[in-house]
């Protein structure tokens, strides 16, 4: 479908030229503002400076690329939104205008950008459309855009009688979105759809409760769960191009309830500086290179902590070393690592006793959730081995509090705990709309707050700090993507002899903070907001103090 259009080999100016449309000072002009925005067409910059008759320019437009052109009109016959989500009409400057049975005519202000063309005309095979394309101005492109953001908009289309067209649309907004987590709940009188955004809960839409048991079905049936079974289970949908999606049901009073984790394939990998991590390299030496040792990572569900394993491992990682990794599952492959998933019938106890048998220098054990499989790694940490695992308590100094309370003598944490390092997600601030702004009184009495309590000092007057704004590009949050923040405490021998002698969490977070590089998250967070990464209203959401 895209050989018709394809661009003619003169240049667009010449043809302007020709028409008399356009004087060589004004194409100079054009070429002069086109250095500065290089975002932009030829075409849209002689639109945008209005420099001729607007029916003359599209002529001209749609002639070099044949394609069909059109005038928009102010007030459209139907409801752009509805066929594709919000986010795709604004960054990829297209609107649906006008529908014709299974026909949906859609004005782009770029035709000839294949890519996205492509894109979109799969978008609407899914909800079963044919699509024609048509050129427009960019002018009337952003025109109709600045009328979508000023009306609430729909993502999922609540009225679509398919249900195999309403669960893709839903996915595949959820995709385009962004989104970590599709949320399929089941309440009295309604079905709520809700996506989490950069750790956000977002409600998208609101469905009938009669349409509950078909929606219930489907979501089964693309899963490959059982249809008769409503206990708790677990599925997997994998047609979804670079997608691999695990599925969770189960049972409340209203229903089945399903969570979609959407986990991108092929994802590219971040440098543990890219996640927030210190820019210390001497930190990561003393952190993570040594033998005979466990250093454990602690956060919530849904933290970043495998995320954060992953980078390590990938620092680490050399020809001479043997990594095993033990997971559940393996969320990202990674070259030149013997990766090991632990199946509905294993454990990580069992999978780790044959994985000391390997002849590992490095174990990665997704998570050490019972005694049994803290004893093994401790005991894999004391004979030769570097362990790297997570395990869920609210800071890195209750780690060593978590391991008593699993049945680990003093001395063996000590013996073996090198390293624990607690993260919380923060979302960024959008870079792209981000914006200066004055201390607030509020703002200033937290830094106060946090400086008396840590007895870190932090340098404000030659600060700037940003504000949340909002736009298409961020979905009008003000944040785009998320950062970790990081405590990290290093155990040096008087911490060691501190945890043998069975010293309380409140005597070693002292010492620590007093004699040590251990500074509490809090700190890490204000150090992020002073660099305009995040703000104070992200800190107070995430982290108590």
């Amino acid at each position: 479908m895209f050989e018709n259009v394809k661009a003619r080999k003169n240049p667009i100016g010449a043809e302007f030229l020709k028409r008399g449309l356009l004087t060589e000072a004004q194409i100079d002009k054009v070429l002069s503002y086109q250095k500065e925005h290089k975002e932009l067409k030829f075409g849209e910059i002689v639109d945008i400076l209005d420099m001729c008759d607007k029916h003359e320019l599209l002529d001209t437009l749609a002639y070099k690329i044949q394609v069909t052109p059109v005038m928009l009109e102010e007030k459209l016959p139907i409801n752009p939104v509805k066929y594709l989500p919000r986010d795709i009409i604004i960054n990829y400057k297209v609107i649906p205008f006008e529908l014709e049975g299974t026909t949906l005519k859609v004005a782009f202000a770029d035709p000839l950008d294949s890519s996205k063309v492509k894109e979109i005309e799969l978008l609407l095979i899914n909800q079963g459309y044919t699509m024609e394309i048509y050129i427009t101005l960019y002018t009337s492109i952003m025109r109709q855009i600045e009328s979508i953001k000023t009306v609430a908009t729909k993502f999922v289309d609540s009225e679509e009688k398919d249900v195999s067209k309403l669960m893709d649309n839903i996915i595949m907004t959820a995709i385009e979105k962004r989104a970590s987590d599709i949320h399929v709940e089941p309440m009295e009188d309604k079905v709520r759809i809700r996506f989490r955004i950069d750790g956000q809960l977002i409600t998208i839409t609101e469905l009938p409760k009669f349409r509950q048991s078909i929606i219930t079905g489907r979501i089964k049936s693309i899963s490959n769960m059982h249809q008769e079974i409503t206990t708790d289970q677990d599925g997997s949908i994998n047609t979804y191009e670079n997608y691999s999606i695990r599925v969770s049901s189960q049972k409340n009073v209203n229903g089945e309830k399903f969570v979609l984790r959407l986990l991108k394939k092929n994802v590219e990998a971040k440098t543990l500086f890219e996640l927030g991590f210190p820019n210390d390299k001497d930190l990561v030496e003393k952190a993570f290179n040594k033998k005979n040792s466990m250093v454990l990572v602690c956060a919530p569900t849904g933290g970043g902590k495998t995320t954060t394993l992953y980078s390590v491992l990938e620092y680490l990682d050399r020809p001479e070393i043997n990594i095993i990794s033990i997971e559940n599952p393996v969320e990202r492959r990674i070259p030149g690592i013997n990766q090991v998933e632990i199946g509905p019938n294993s454990k990580f106890d069992t999978a780790l006793r044959t994985v000391v048998r390997q002849d590992p220098d490095i174990i990665l054990v997704g998570e050490i959730r019972d005694e049994d499989t803290a004893k093994i790694a401790i005991e894999a940490g004391q004979t030769g081995h570097l362990v790297l695992s997570t395990i869920h308590t609210i800071d890195a100094v209750e780690a060593i509090t978590r391991l008593r309370k699993m049945g680990i003598s003093d001395y063996d944490v000590s013996a073996t705990l090198i390293t624990s390092i607690s993260q919380r997600l923060v979302r960024r601030l959008c870079n792209n709309c981000k914006k200066v702004h004055e201390f607030t009184e509020e703002e200033l009495k937290y830094i106060e707050k946090v400086s008396r309590l840590t007895g870190i000092k932090f340098d404000i007057k030659s600060q700037m700090i940003y504000e949340a704004v909002g736009c298409p590009i961020c979905n009008h949050t003000g944040y785009f993507d998320r950062i970790a923040l990081f405590e990290v405490l290093c155990l040096d021998e008087y911490l060691k002899d501190m945890i043998s002698e069975g010293k309380s969490s409140i005597d070693i977070r002292k010492y620590a903070i007093e004699n040590t590089d251990y500074k509490p998250l809090v700190v890490d967070g204000i150090r992020k907001v002073l660099n305009g990464i995040t703000t104070i209203d992200e800190l107070k959401r995430n982290i108590p103090i």
